[in-house]
């Protein structure tokens, strides 16, 4: 069996258009037993949490969490980047969280400014930093992990 090339010709004479590469950023934050991952990319300052808008959230508190790191940055460099969060594991609030982190390192990966690095770093620690604090374990001889069964002895 022999094989054809296709050149310009057969093909009606188009070559496919080069797709243009836009710059996107892929990062991740955790907390407690939730992970999210962050996707920033040139766009028009949406923020979508597992593909709803952040206003459309009912949890204000939860809001603010996630919103803190884009108030940070300032409106000059978050209103030209989409940020789209997906989040699983955990709670609510560590959700938030983990969201959090993703969020702002997303936004530094995708400026690349020392000084909104040190910026963030000075507002709060943990906006770049997962914190390593986890569940202990359950132990045998108790309900929890620190706590005690109780004695009686009547």
């Amino acid at each position: 069996m022999a094989t054809r090339k296709k050149t310009a010709a057969a093909t009606g004479g188009a070559k496919p258009a080069a797709k243009k590469k836009d710059k996107s950023v892929v990062t991740r934050g955790k907390r407690k037993e939730s992970i999210a991952r962050a996707v920033a990319r040139e766009g028009k300052g949406v923020v979508r949490i597992n593909r709803f808008k952040l206003n459309a959230l009912d949890h204000s508190y939860f809001q603010e969490i996630v919103n803190e790191p884009l108030e940070v940055a300032g409106e000059a460099i978050t209103s030209k980047i989409d940020i789209d969060v997906s989040v699983h594991g955990g709670g609510r609030m560590s959700q938030a969280e983990a969201a959090r982190t993703a969020i702002a390192r997303a936004i530094i990966a995708h400026n690349g400014t020392e000084e909104l690095k040190n910026k963030m770093l000075e507002h709060d620690r943990f906006l770049l930093r997962e914190d390593v604090r986890r569940v202990e374990p359950k132990k045998y001889k108790g309900p929890k992990a620190r706590a005690r069964f109780q004695k009686s002895y009547r």
